[in-house]
């Protein structure tokens, strides 16, 4: 019996695993409760199962036989498509030999107006380039089209496009000898509402408006595409340029005034964003630079600091001298009252005690003016220094890269001239300070001098008297 019972669970296992949907079924069936109920399900349960799978091969050979039909409508209709564009191609060809014929009749056709029209079209391509690229243009936006439009059409031109490649040489001409000022945009300029822009010829152009600057008629590094447009120079000229500018723009009809005008329409103005200032040509002298301008400052304030106090000084020793009453606060004052106290002693006592007051004195009159010398006499040595330092690092730049780029060598070459030229700053000012402070020194000595020699030969003649 318990051999019978494992036959049948075995069976019911197999059974169960061929048909899921049918195992789902059975377990919400009634429990059975005998060995023939048992058997009877099982074999009920494989027909269900056998049933299943028979299903299941039907609908996967419908399945195939519908999936052959679509792969054989599919290739039929790749057919007809091949089919079609051989067609299409062969009539291509064909198109393009009618066209190289045709082209071939029409040449013969024009004969020597063929090349007579095509040296028209090229010129007035090249002349369109040239209109569109004029700073005129920007007053009058869009002259190049038509001239444009000429040099890209396949049909031969007429009158009036012919006229139109003198007319408009003829009316460059005439641009370029106008002085007019138009309100146009400028990149970057008043919200890009128009403002009024001056131009000169076809050559150059500014605006005065939050004041005066410099344009060019180019088209944008970024955005080529975009088309020609009025931009501010990077970085203006001189002032000198900017005030004949503004005197141009100021300038009443009919007034004849000196203005800017480049001949190479902005080329050479926009040279002027490679040129650096006076803060990028001192960076050039690097570390050394730095010092140099360290030591003209303090030195040169040092300096005129000691000027003032040896002006105050010479002040205060020739009001001494018009007093007879002696005060501490100047040199003469105090070899004055240092003669008071030693009035009364030998001549000779006095003469003494006087040198040495003049000697007290004169360290007092001389303070700095070594520093001032010395520091005249560093400055140049420093910018030798970077002198040699930048020749070293021309030297090794082009010993990495060699002379094929000049641009290579050019940051050596500006240290060393950028540090001579500070040394040489730093060193004129220097000398000339030291110089007026040496002079005031010793003319406040010499009158010490004078005045101490006075004394003593006033104080001989009343013992003599």
């Amino acid at each position: 019996m318990k051999t019978l019972f494992k036959i049948a669970a075995a069976v019911s296992l197999s059974a169960s695993l061929l048909a899921g949907t049918a195992m789902a079924q059975e377990s919400q069936r009634q429990p059975v409760t005998s060995i023939s109920q048992l058997l009877d399900r099982v074999r009920a349960d494989a027909r269900d199962a056998a049933a299943e799978n028979q299903r299941r091969l039907q609908e996967f050979r419908a399945n195939r036989d519908r999936q052959a039909a679509l792969v054989a409508q599919a290739r039929g209709q790749l057919n007809t498509l091949e089919s079609a564009g051989r067609a299409n191609q062969a009539r291509f060809e064909a198109n393009q030999e009618r066209i190289r014929e045709l082209d071939a009749e029409l040449r013969q056709a024009q004969g020597a107006f063929g090349e007579l029209f095509g040296a028209a079209r090229q010129k007035s391509g090249e002349f369109a380039s040239i209109i569109e690229a004029s700073i005129a243009s920007a007053q009058a936006p869009g002259r190049h089209q038509p001239l444009r439009e000429l040099s890209q059409s396949r049909t031969l031109p007429d009158r009036a496009e012919l006229d139109r490649i003198w007319q408009a040489m003829i009316s460059e001409m005439e641009l370029q000898g106008d002085v007019v000022t138009f309100n146009a945009r400028v990149s970057g300029v008043n919200d890009g509402q128009p403002v009024p822009v001056t131009r000169v010829g076809v050559f150059n152009a500014f605006i005065t408006q939050g004041g005066t600057r410099y344009v060019l008629w180019r088209t944008e590094e970024t955005n080529p595409a975009a088309g020609y447009r009025l931009v501010q120079l990077e970085r203006q000229p001189p002032g000198r340029l900017l005030d004949a500018a503004s005197n141009l723009a100021r300038a009443s009809e009919g007034e004849i005034v000196s203005g800017p005008i480049d001949p190479s329409r902005g080329q050479l103005l926009n040279i002027y964003k490679d040129v650096p200032n006076t803060v990028e040509r001192f960076n050039q002298g690097g570390i050394v630079a730095q010092i140099i301008l360290g030591l003209l400052i303090f030195s040169a304030a040092f300096g005129l600091f000691r000027l003032f106090a040896l002006f105050t000084t010479n002040s205060a020793i020739n009001g001494q001298k018009r007093r007879s009453t002696a005060s501490k606060g100047n040199p003469l004052g105090r070899i004055m009252l240092a003669y008071e106290e030693v009035k009364d002693r030998p001549i000779e006592t006095i003469e003494l005690k006087l040198d040495e007051a003049i000697l007290r004195e004169t360290p007092k009159l001389e303070f700095g003016l070594n520093f001032l010398k010395l520091a005249a006499a560093v400055a140049p040595l420093l910018g030798l220094l970077g002198t040699v330092t930048g020749m070293i690092r021309t030297f090794t730049q082009i010993t990495l890269f060699g002379t094929g780029d000049p641009r290579i060598m050019a940051g050596g070459i500006s240290e060393a001239l950028v540090t001579t030229v500070m040394g040489l700053i730093a060193a004129i000012p220097l000398l000339f300070i030291h110089s007026f402070a040496a002079s005031f020194a010793r003319g406040a000595q010499q009158t010490l001098e004078e005045q101490a020699a006075g004394i003593i030969a006033r104080h001989a003649e009343e013992r003599a008297g």
